[in-house]
């Protein structure tokens, strides 16, 4: 993903967890925080050490960040959203963790459309 759309920032990450609302499911926590004057979304990836050895990590976070490219079109904008990876992600192939993305981003409302799910799930 092109810089713009990162969260690298400790103090960016520390605003949108204090200020942002949290939404969960088994395998991840999103919180959001919304950025009216903002025109595109960014996200920022949290993956615990707990999770595995870094090829384990760095896999997740692959897997993330194409799921959020490939619901680029269908992800609100104007938000902050950080992705926190809890342990079952690990175990998780690449349609196993779209699909845990896609309910939870519609849990925190973060998919336009009413929270429809988008064309491939």
């Amino acid at each position: 993903m092109k810089k713009k759309y990162r969260i690298k920032k400790n103090e960016e990450f520390q605003e949108v967890f204090q200020r942002g609302a949290s939404t969960a499911n088994r395998q991840f926590v999103i919180y959001t925080l919304d950025r009216p004057e903002q025109p595109y979304f960014r996200i920022g990836l949290s993956v615990s050490k707990k999770l595995g050895k870094a090829v384990v990590r760095n896999r997740i976070k692959r897997y993330i960040r194409q799921c959020f490219l490939e619901l680029k079109e269908d992800i609100t904008p104007g938000k902050d959203y950080v992705v926190i990876a809890r342990q079952p992600a690990a175990e998780m192939n690449y349609a196993e963790v779209k699909r845990s993305l896609i309910h939870v981003l519609r849990k925190s409302g973060g998919l336009k459309n009413g929270g429809r799910p988008p064309h491939s799930a």
